[in-house]
């Protein structure tokens, strides 16, 4: 009941920018938007017992494939964005045949590497990247006919989005499937045991979540119009293991809840300018001091029996 209640109440929220009517407003939403779907992805992951810090490097190669696709192959942006999703998560079925087969910190530095080696080619491979300089002229998207150019209507594709991914979340999470990510974060003997392969689900866990941030990246480059490699780097990823720990690991509505909180943050301390990362940081300090399992974590609390 409370879950539900929450989720109405989001619902509420996603339509404040049309009540606001501001430019301003409807960016942060869209930047809201596009980050769920790529915490969702890391929540998966951190849900199987594995905390993976290559989804801006797979939302980095969902951006600049979708932008090239389409400038240099003449893609339509659609077709664009799915391909080089489909290739970002190809990719992490490779890679993740290798990199799950160890855990904790070998895992972690493994996709840490992967990611700063993914971000270094977007900065040196320059006839094709643009490198720090960036990567101009990525065309506006379009859908049957029909080509977005407001903010507004970045803000609807990255909802339905974040919405789709979120919902897909929330039915493995009450499937089977999850109950088995379950318990290869708990009790992976206990998995293998009851007939389950540990490694395939992890690298299915894994593909679907460099899926999720290809599609971000797609809709990050056509709504930005400008790439460069620093929103692909391990600030990035810092700030979704943030997000999730804020919103609460345990649930895929923690991640929802986290980007709400988080991506915002640096916008609304943007006029303490020197101040700004000190704010941030003491601010999440305390967040997390306080609520220790996440906003999820208080939803959740049984309500105390009063005299």
């Amino acid at each position: 009941m409370k879950r539900g209640l929450i989720l109405a109440g989001i619902a509420l929220l996603a339509l404040v920018p049309w009540v606001v009517d501001s430019r301003y407003v409807f960016h942060i939403a869209t930047m809201i938007v596009i980050m769920i779907p790529m915490a969702l992805g890391l929540n998966l992951m951190m849900r199987i017992g594995q905390l993976s810090l290559a989804q801006p490097a797979f939302m980095g190669l969902g951006a600049y494939g979708s932008a090239l696709l389409t400038m240099k192959l003449g893609f339509p942006p659609i077709l664009a964005l799915l391909t080089s999703a489909v290739l970002a998560a190809a990719l992490a079925t490779l890679s993740g045949r290798i990199f799950l087969r160890t855990k904790g910190v070998y895992f972690v530095l493994l996709t840490y590497a992967f990611g700063m080696i993914i971000n270094l080619v977007f900065q040196e491979w320059t006839s094709l990247f643009g490198g720090n300089s960036g990567l101009y002229g990525i065309p506006k998207f379009s859908i049957f006919g029909m080509r977005l150019t407001g903010v507004g209507q970045y803000y609807v594709l990255g909802l339905i989005f974040a919405a789709a991914s979120f919902a897909a979340m929330r039915a493995i999470e009450r499937s089977d499937i999850g109950a088995i990510f379950q318990s290869l974060n708990e009790d992976e003997m206990l998995s293998r045991s009851l007939g389950s392969n540990a490694l395939s689900w992890r690298i299915a866990a894994f593909t679907f979540s460099a899926f999720l941030a290809g599609v971000s990246g797609g809709i990050y480059a056509f709504y930005i119009g400008f790439l460069s490699p620093d929103p692909f780097g391990f600030r990035a990823s810092v700030d979704l293991i943030v997000i999730n720990a804020i919103g609460g690991v345990n649930s895929v509505l923690g991640p929802l809840l986290g980007a709400i909180v988080v991506v915002p943050l640096p916008e609304l301390l943007r006029d303490a300018r020197q101040y700004q990362l000190l704010i941030y940081g003491l601010c999440l300090i305390v967040f997390l001091i306080f609520i220790k399992q996440g906003i999820v974590s208080v939803i959740d609390r049984p309500r105390r029996k009063t005299a």
